[in-house]
């Protein structure tokens, strides 16, 4: 499959999420959407990036963007996570990475000599009409949701 690139339609996806229900990406079809891909719930930098979007998650819907976490844990993960760190954004469950590997975020990696499976910490705005607007690769978790709505705020309508 193709590597991603702005200007690129976003892969659609129909997920199960926290506190139950699905979220597809034709909900937010006429509004921003931040898309971020983290590793898993309940570790530092994801609970870390995941507190800094709620913080912000007001002015996201203030810009007129939605945004959704998205990881392989289970959505009742996901509920566990949320309720843990009181956090106030989707999070949307892809055990079986069909959505993460469509992304092109499920990638190998390596630690320690040790080369595994996972999810590459990506973001992707994607604009009302479903198209990719930014791409965000290897993100480091500091100031990262400040950018982000930064752009959201810049995005031409």
């Amino acid at each position: 499959m193709a590597e991603l690139s702005i200007g690129s339609s976003a892969p659609d996806f129909d997920l199960p999420r926290d506190g139950g229900g699905r979220v597809k990406l034709t909900d937010f079809r006429g509004k921003a959407l931040v898309l971020f891909f983290y590793p898993k719930d309940d570790t530092s930098g994801c609970t870390t990036e995941s507190i800094a979007f709620t913080a912000l998650a007001d002015e996201f819907e203030q810009a007129g963007a939605a945004v959704i976490g998205m990881s392989p844990d289970s959505a009742a993960c996901h509920d566990r996570f949320i309720k843990k760190h009181k956090l106030g954004v989707t999070l949307a469950a892809d055990e079986e990475k069909t959505t993460l590997e469509a992304y092109g975020v499920w990638k190998q990696k390596s630690m320690y000599g040790r080369t595994y499976m996972g999810v590459e910490r990506t973001t992707f705005l994607i604009r009302p009409d479903g198209t990719i607007a930014t791409i965000w690769q290897k993100v480091k978790v500091a100031g990262h949701a400040e950018t982000v709505l930064t752009a959201v705020k810049n995005l031409a309508p």
